[in-house]
């Protein structure tokens, strides 16, 4: 099979390889990856942002497939099914936190495109207990995002409580699924992006927002809670300036550059910062099934497997709006 790998920790790229397709374990199957989306995460692995990867490591933890060989002790999907298959690879299913439901903070997990092969190749493997089906209202395309940007957007608006006006910091693929959620929901919904980036703050309007402006400036309303994806750590204090006694900032990517120092009146009156640490099953059912309801538009641009490096680049670069996807 072709795949992209990265062969030296924090080159920054991939290089194309042909490698003997995989052969699933008992409780695996084996996919032909159909799409895979390019994930924020993709870059901190590739970048070095994320230490210790595998080396050499297949990326990519959106993935979309048609499975193609089960292993002997799956019974849970059948030949032909297609699957996603997200970040989260493995857990081990009997320390304290896998067994009070929270597997995302599990010291013995593993994930995808990290320390297990990911899609950014034609056929990937992955543990069936770990896969799910995804909803028919959706193609390969516009599926992939749903796995990753949708998943962890979820458990971030989650953890934001039941407030009214919730800000959004970043508007990638992240915020743009995840918004589209909070209006169907009844939520105003107040997008902040990179000063400057007049394209950002169009394709929020496009989307629906309540408000879209530059981060640097002053929110329009007191927010209830902020969801903070861009990997910025100045925006903490930034995003808790702008929320009401009591409100919730949750930063919600796996990488963030440092927080800077600040007072502590912006913290005070019981307001909450909180962090997202990958997530779990339980996560992926409940928000698949409401994705095939909303129903969510989920902007993507393709690239041939082959364009990985360049889908990276733009994705670094801040050249995409919506999701950029391998086909």
């Amino acid at each position: 099979m072709r795949a992209m790998v990265m062969t030296q920790p924090g080159s920054g790229s991939v290089i194309a390889v042909d490698l003997e397709r995989p052969v699933p374990a008992p409780h695996q199957l084996l996919v032909k990856v159909l799409a895979c989306g390019v994930c924020r995460t993709d870059l901190h692995v590739v970048d070095g942002d994320l230490r210790h990867p595998k080396i050499p490591i297949i990326p990519g933890h959106e993935i979309v497939g048609r499975v193609e060989q089960l292993g002997a002790d799956v019974d849970s999907f059948a030949l032909g099914d297609r699957v996603g298959i997200p970040w989260l690879g493995s857990s081990c299913g009997h320390c304290e936190f896998c067994r009070a439901d929270r597997e995302n903070l599990c010291r013995e997990a593993r994930y995808t495109g990290y320390q297990i092969d990911g899609g950014y190749a034609e056929y990937a493997v992955a543990d069936a207990r770990f896969c799910f089906s995804l909803p028919a209202s959706y193609d390969d395309q516009h599926a992939a995002p749903l796995l990753c940007a949708g998943l962890i957007g979820y458990r971030a608006y989650r953890m934001a409580g039941d407030g009214r006006r919730m800000g959004i910091f970043g508007f990638g693929a992240a915020a743009h699924i995840i918004a589209q959620v909070a209006a169907a929901q009844g939520r105003e919904v107040y997008a902040f992006v990179k000063p400057g980036d007049v394209e950002a703050e169009q394709f929020a309007r496009r989307l629906g927002v309540t408000w879209a402006g530059s981060s640097a400036d002053a929110a329009p309303v007191p927010l209830d809670s902020a969801l903070i994806f861009a990997p910025v750590g100045s925006l903490v204090p930034v995003a808790l300036s702008r929320t009401v006694p009591g409100g919730i900032v949750v930063c919600a990517g796996i990488h963030m550059s440092d927080i800077p120092s600040f007072p502590y009146r912006l913290l005070w009156e019981e307001r909450t910062i909180r962090s997202v640490a990958n997530l779990t099953r339980a996560d992926a059912r409940e928000f698949l099934d409401l994705a095939a309801r909303v129903p969510i538009r989920t902007h993507v641009r393709p690239y041939p497997l082959g364009q990985a490096n360049q889908a990276l680049a733009d994705l670094r670069e801040g050249r995409l709006t919506g999701a950029a996807v391998l086909v």
